[in-house]
């Protein structure tokens, strides 16, 4: 079995990305890396009127992550076991997604001086869920920036997601179907995804497993 100790945790919002990244990081006494979502000052008034702050939303994130790694290498990131929520490579994702062609040349500038060389993860879990899921998770957790979410930028998103993964080959990577599988409050069902991510060595596997109930 290969040593894990960089695990990052991707997919879109709403499918349970922080929750599994939280499990994980417990049962393996591992530090957290998290996105910044709660401070970006700029979020809430990107989901009111998106076309005005796309770019300083983008901007934002793009320098907190950076940042991050930034310190993480520094302390050198295999130092212990890390599981994160975003890969670094993401960032572009949403940019493509949220941005128009000038902003996003701006963006890719900032991009090039900003990004930083990240060691690729030993292991990427990709978590899929349908968009009517999605959206029923993203209303169930009641942030106040959200509820102003339209349901067609979160298809883009997911369809974004889809083209990049695909094309994905940085590290090993599992996809998972997240619809049915409750790993916060049924043990069963993370263990059943414990199982598969600690087992997984190489190239790319999927989980789909039904949800186990107590």
């Amino acid at each position: 079995m290969v040593e894990k100790s960089f695990i990052v945790v991707e997919g879109p919002i709403g499918v349970g990305k922080t929750s599994l990244t939280h499990r994980l990081a417990d049962h393996l006494q591992a530090e957290t890396v998290l996105e910044s979502v709660d401070e970006n000052p700029f979020l809430s008034k990107f989901y009111r009127h998106p076309e005005q702050y796309a770019l300083s939303t983008q901007l934002y994130f793009l320098l907190r992550r950076a940042e991050q790694m930034s310190a993480l290498k520094q302390e050198d990131l295999f130092s212990r076991t890390r599981v994160a929520d975003y890969l670094m490579s993401k960032d572009k994702l949403f940019a493509s997604v949220t941005l128009n062609e000038e902003e996003f040349k701006i963006y890719e500038q900032v991009y090039e001086r900003m990004a930083v060389s990240v060691p690729p993860p030993d292991l990427v879990v990709y978590l899929q869920a349908p968009v009517e899921i999605l959206m029923q998770r993203i209303a169930h957790r009641g942030r106040k920036f959200e509820r102003t979410m339209e349901r067609q930028y979160l298809l883009r998103l997911m369809d974004a997601y889809t083209e990049f993964f695909f094309h994905y080959s940085e590290a090993p990577l599992l996809i998972v179907n997240a619809a049915e599988i409750d790993w916060v409050n049924n043990n069963k069902d993370f263990d059943q995804m414990l199982e598969q991510i600690m087992s997984m060595e190489t190239g790319r596997q999927y989980f789909n497993a039904p949800s186990i109930k107590s």
